[in-house]
């Protein structure tokens, strides 16, 4: 479980049947407070908290059914990472079949470390020197400016992107990692942990390229490497969104253009220098390629008309 964007806490309603148990994972870290409260119609409804790495059939380091007042704990933790609270009814109770309905308040306050110790540690200190992106679905995952969900988006990262693993840390009841991406320069930033595994010093970024990607709506001038006569560039487009490509070239030169994306193919359009048409509104699922009759700064823009985030890479050459 997670908390809202910026809470320390969550109220959850919730029931339990006979022998069922019903766990919470949550994460602290070492040195924080973590407050417990239960609240049921039936009286014989307890909680256990376990420490991380341990769950029912464990033993459990705080017992409800022995706290003062009875299910209702508040305590100072002694180590990070993801704590399970077991909520359940007691023996008699749970053979006869009965069902609780329950209130579960749950909170973690106070300060949060540099990175969690001794369990989700960065290269340096034994843990994965890289991490990879592993979304259901394979979407994309935001990196935010903040161990939040709250915190603004810096860019978004693919599915199976790898990534440097600058420490993780526990805040909003989960783990979040300071993560950078593979290309120089790139991105640095943090992602929820939940969608982060092992992974590996292959710069796998998105569409392939191992290069930084430009997210959302804006304006970007195209520059080639010294002798160079093409440039790839890569990009993220929300629904709805168009970035726009400034490249200067001469009278009587050849332009070719060719976007690639990896979901549903989007559209883009050429303007000469003028603002009027080189090229009126394409699909990707087409390259153009054709002779220049004005010089100066011509825009190839690149819109987003699907229903999803598209990912893409455009090829720009002139000759």
């Amino acid at each position: 479980m997670r908390f809202p964007a910026g809470a320390t806490g969550t109220t959850l309603s919730d029931s339990v049947t006979g022998r069922d148990t019903v766990l919470y994972k949550l994460g602290a870290e070492a040195g924080q407070t973590m407050n417990v409260v239960l609240s049921s119609n039936n009286a014989a409804t307890y909680f256990n908290v376990y420490a991380p790495g341990s769950g029912p059939g464990d033993e459990a380091f705080v017992i409800g059914e022995f706290t003062d007042p009875i299910n209702n704990w508040s305590g100072t933790l002694d180590i990070s990472g993801e704590y399970t609270v077991a909520v359940f009814l007691y023996r008699a109770a749970a053979r006869r079949g009965e069902t609780a309905e329950f209130t579960l308040d749950l909170s973690v306050l106070g300060e949060t470390g540099a990175r969690v110790e001794g369990d989700f540690a960065d290269g340096l200190a034994g843990g994965p020197d890289f991490l990879q992106v592993s979304v259901s679905g394979g979407g994309t995952l935001n990196m935010r400016a903040g161990p939040s969900a709250g915190a603004s988006i810096i860019t978004r990262l693919s599915n199976g992107q790898n990534l440097r693993n600058l420490g993780c840390r526990m805040a909003e009841g989960g783990r979040w990692c300071r993560v950078a991406t593979m290309a120089d320069p790139g991105f640095e930033g943090w992602a929820a942990g939940d969608f982060l595994i092992e992974g590996s010093g292959v710069a796998a970024e998105p569409a392939g390229s191992g290069a930084a990607i430009s997210v959302g709506d804006g304006d970007e001038r195209v520059q080639f490497a010294a002798g160079a006569s093409g440039a790839e560039l890569h990009g993220l487009l929300a629904p709805g969104e168009s970035r726009r490509y400034s490249l200067n070239a001469r009278d009587g030169q050849f332009l070719t253009v060719r976007v690639t994306t990896q979901s549903a193919p989007i559209s883009y359009q050429i303007f000469n220098p003028d603002r009027t048409f080189l090229l009126d509104m394409i699909s990707t699922e087409r390259d153009y390629r054709g002779q220049l009759w004005q010089s100066g700064d011509h825009v190839v823009e690149v819109i987003n008309r699907t229903n999803g985030d598209a990912i893409y890479s455009v090829i720009f050459g002139i000759e």
